[in-house]
């Protein structure tokens, strides 16, 4: 092989790789959630998880040492996703079209988590009856996942859910990281409430 034909190979391998990337990007930007090794390599037209996931490590490298708003996340179960920093979240916010649950399913969805796994029966008996309308909303959202324990249903989060808010997929430590947003959705109010007091 002549050394202009191993620079051309070179150059042929340098612009595959840079295609490969530029389709895990476009992958990851599309899907606004996070997507396993076996889509991404599917998306980069390669049937190597190794190799893929070997690119997304790259894809997030490249992020990370960008100044951007944006940043490509690994997460448990060899998953990826890109996603706005926290620091760029609470500042656009407003500009969102829509939220993505209203304040009554949103609330039920915020009790479920925090007290899983967890009776329907239970659910009802503090949200109300109209929280059955929440379930139906969350559970076709894929948020939450109700199964049935003999004739009652249990309810939990799904996977999903941990990776759309990222919490954790493991419980104990996803509670606790409920409890620090929680307590971080007070502080805002309490210092309202003292405002309009004062």
């Amino acid at each position: 092989m002549t050394e202009n034909e191993q620079n051309q190979s070179e150059t042929e391998k340098k612009e595959k790789i840079a295609h490969q990337l530029a389709l895990i990007e476009a992958g990851l930007y599309v899907a606004g959630r996070p997507l396993d090794l076996k889509t991404l390599a599917s998306v980069a037209g390669t049937n190597s998880k190794k190799k893929v996931r070997k690119l997304a490590k790259t894809l997030a490298e490249n992020y990370k040492n960008r100044n951007t708003a944006l940043e490509i996340l690994e997460l448990e179960g060899e998953r990826f996703v890109m996603q706005l920093k926290a620091e760029y979240t609470g500042k656009v916010r407003k500009l969102s079209t829509r939220p993505l649950l209203s304040a009554g399913p949103l609330k039920t969805l915020s009790y479920i988590a925090f007290r899983q796994p967890i009776l329907q029966t239970q659910v009802v008996d503090v949200r109300g009856h109209h929280s059955y309308g929440h379930l139906k909303q969350l559970e076709a959202m894929e948020l939450i996942n109700r199964e049935g324990v003999g004739k009652k249903r249990m309810i939990k989060t799904t996977q999903f859910f941990a990776d759309f808010f990222g919490l954790s997929l493991e419980l104990r430590t996803m509670k606790r990281q409920l409890k620090i947003l929680f307590k971080e959705v007070e502080k805002p109010e309490e210092k309202a409430e003292t405002n309009q007091e004062t």
